[in-house]
């Protein structure tokens, strides 16, 4: 039996071709042109002496040989190994470990946990990248892990829901006055109302409060949540307020919960890999620790909805 080695370019360009059974899928996939997919699939085939697929014409896309079917298992199992020892390696020295993650996300909420994660992985550095890098930067190979918010409905990667959140107005507590009060959620009206553009809305809040008749697109609007949870701090007015986002605020005092009622939102964050990627044990130590501080986190957050309002102040 021969113990020739098949051109292992071509072996990766086989398996990409059998997972999405398109060669322009493929081709897509590896940044190639159609052609260059079709050249060495061919070029495997005539290497075997057996054909791979069938073509079933025009819009009709590939259907595996049998000897396709029987070659396409042993071929990702190679891969899995080559991938599960090149982990090894990467875990035995100093690694990098790409993150993506929205700009407000890791300001208020990442950021301030990193020490805990660097401790406890001292091999691994890590780099936040925001989310100005493209859609399909995790699909790309240019980051190892996505910190998504959303629903969590993703095709062709790997999400683990690690932190839900609540949405309720808060405020610099200078901005509660006798002549300004916040007793009940209809003293909005006498404050500005700070918007976060893309995610929040005050309507839905003020409807779940039993608020009639107010206004609720009055006032500025910000396009990162960063920006309105600063605003609300620096006095400008009341934001509808992400728990996640303001947690810290509210424990040093630079903001106040004025109003008990909370509304839950309706995404989530996610960590998100490519399929596989948790084959990297860093990937997954990564992502096992996100998880645990998001357990963690968990718990704060779920108390605040649960909280009194806040008094006046002077």
């Amino acid at each position: 039996m021969s113990r020739r080695m098949p051109p292992l370019n071509a072996l990766v360009v086989f398996e990409t071709a059998a997972r999405h059974l398109s060669f322009t899928r493929a081709a897509d996939a590896l940044h190639v042109t159609q052609a260059a997919v079709s050249h060495q699939i061919k070029a495997l085939e005539e290497w075997l002496g057996v054909p791979l697929f069938h073509r079933m014409g025009r819009g009709q896309g590939l259907v595996l040989t049998e000897s396709g079917r029987h070659y396409l298992p042993r071929i990702r199992a190679a891969f899995d190994i080559i991938r599960d020892s090149t982990a090894t390696i990467h875990a035995e020295r100093q690694r990098v470990l790409s993150i993506k993650t929205l700009d407000s996300f890791g300001f208020h909420w990442l950021v301030p946990r990193l020490s805990d994660y660097s401790r406890r992985f001292p091999h691994v550095d890590v780099r936040i990248l925001s989310t100005d890098l493209e859609d399909d930067a995790l699909s790309k190979g240019v980051v190892d892990i996505d910190i998504r918010y959303g629903d969590g409905d993703w095709t062709d990667v790997e999400s683990v829901r690690f932190l839900t959140e609540s949405i309720f107005p808060v405020c610099s507590p200078r901005l509660v006055t006798d002549t300004a009060p916040l007793r009940v959620p209809e003293d909005l009206r006498h404050h500005t109302l700070l918007h976060d553009v893309m995610v929040t809305d005050w309507q839905a809040w003020l409807e779940a409060a039993g608020v009639t008749g107010m206004d609720a697109e009055r006032g500025p609007g910000f396009n990162h949540s960063h920006l309105v949870t600063q605003a609300a701090i620096s006095g400008a007015g009341v934001a509808l307020a992400r728990s996640a986002l303001v947690a810290d605020a509210l424990r040093t005092g630079q903001l106040i919960k004025p109003f008990s009622l909370g509304i839950p939102s309706r995404y989530s964050y996610f960590v998100v890999c490519s399929r596989g990627g948790t084959r990297d044990p860093v990937v997954a130590g990564f992502r096992d620790w996100l998880i645990g501080e998001g357990a963690k986190s968990q718990k704060d957050l779920d108390a605040l909805v649960s909280d009194q309002p806040v008094k006046d102040g002077p």
